[in-house]
């Protein structure tokens, strides 16, 4: 895969590894998007990447001893401009049995997937996009085994299949995101407590709250503890077709006394850069608009596109501050009204989207409560309060609001 190249040269900065069983990933942290090229070398066994205009801004890490791929990694200049970087490999990597996929779609990273073929094949039938996001994250369709039955017996099942599909498509269906992951740990407390793991916790219990709840659905963005890219994640929301999208992180500060829950949208500077980003790819505005815009003035795209920023940040306040009203009875608020940031995460301009910063976990007495198994239903509970509160006062365009009254 390759994209337009910059003049200015670009800084490879960090390396981390994450594995699953039928995915390696490798991820850049890159100063800019970088051109590059991916492939495969024998005698002896390499992956190997050239990244276009490109220089090493510090080391790079080197794979575990216990990595099922990789032995090292080492990295040289070529044609006095490119950088190359080489993973010597413990055993041939056969292309019949993997897929090799690379994205380079976030500005901030250069993401390398190497996916089980088997796992692939799944989602053979979905769109191209959707297929890596599904088959690298352990989205996989549930598969259903038909078994032979009589007759009579096929039509009453036929019924009753029609019926509970009916349902579940009505269902409305909520993305959780767990906060970093994997190599990404987040913030630590003052006790070593790990960001990623506390916001999973909460995530699982909000989910059991959701999927228990009739007419409702939840979708866990990351399922264990392996890093999802950032854009990602919103694709992810997307591709499950998310009425509304929750982010949970835990804050830090310097200032150690500073504690509370605050819960944000996405500001109006980021709207701005991911409508331009939205765009400059005449396809992807076109899905999200649901009209053609090859044949539009390019004011017509950006009011169609500005139509549909403005309603989903309208959606996006109002369920916020629905949960946001939700944290009075358990938590003191670090702030009293929503707050508007930049986070990438939040930058779907089609589904509401709001990030939720449950505690400071640099608050040695927040800490413990965030590690507190009381403490994180409480929080999961305020959250899954706010989401519902939201939605039968702001039912989606359908009907689907009846049934969470069942």
């Amino acid at each position: 895969m390759s994209v337009f190249g910059y003049a200015q040269q670009i800084n490879v900065n960090s390396l981390r590894y994450t594995t699953n069983p039928n995915q390696n990933q490798i991820a850049f942290e890159v100063t800019s998007s970088p051109q590059h090229r991916v492939f495969v070398m024998d005698n002896p066994s390499r992956l190997v990447i050239d990244i276009k205009n490109a220089q090493l801004g510090h080391s790079l890490n080197q794979p575990s001893a216990a990595h099922p791929l990789f032995t090292r990694v080492r990295s040289g200049i070529k044609n006095d401009t490119d950088l190359r970087v080489v993973f010597d490999l413990k055993t041939p990597i056969s292309l019949k049995k993997l897929t090799l996929n690379s994205d380079n779609s976030d500005d901030h990273r250069l993401v390398i997937d190497l996916l089980d073929k088997d796992s692939v094949a799944t989602t053979k039938n979905e769109d191209k996009e959707v297929a890596k996001i599904v088959a690298s994250l352990s989205l996989e369709p549930k598969m259903v085994e038909t078994k032979p039955v009589e007759t009579k017996a096929v039509e009453t099942k036929a019924v009753a299949v029609k019926s509970t599909e009916s349902t579940r498509a009505n269902r409305i269906v909520i993305a959780i995101d767990p906060g970093h992951g994997g190599d990404d740990p987040g913030a630590h407390g003052p006790h070593g407590t790990e960001e990623k793991k506390v916001t999973f916790a909460m995530a699982k219990k909000l989910e059991a709250l959701i999927n228990a709840q009739p007419g409702m659905k939840a979708v866990m963005v990351r399922k264990g503890d392996y890093y999802v890219g950032l854009r990602d994640r919103m694709k992810i929301a997307r591709t499950a077709k998310a009425d509304l999208f929750v982010s949970i992180h835990a804050d830090a500060f310097q200032d150690s006394e500073v504690k509370g829950a605050s819960v944000y949208t996405l500001s109006t500077s980021g709207a701005s850069s991911e409508a331009a980003r939205w765009l400059a790819d005449s396809a992807n505005a076109s899905d999200l608009v649901g009209v053609s815009l090859n044949d539009k003035e390019d004011v017509l795209a950006s009011v169609l596109l500005d139509l549909s920023q403005t309603a989903t940040q309208e959606a996006s306040v109002n369920v916020a501050n629905h949960v946001l009203k939700s944290f009075d009875n358990i938590s003191q608020l670090h702030k009293d009204s929503v707050q508007k940031a930049g986070f990438l995460v939040l930058k779907s301009p089609d589904i509401p989207s709001i990030l939720v910063e449950t505690a400071f976990i640099s608050n040695a007495s927040e800490e413990q409560n965030l590690l507190s198994n009381q403490y994180q239903s409480k929080v999961a509970s305020a959250i899954f309060k706010g989401v519902l509160s939201y939605f039968r006062q702001s039912s989606p365009v359908d009907n689907r609001i009846a049934a969470l009254d069942m």
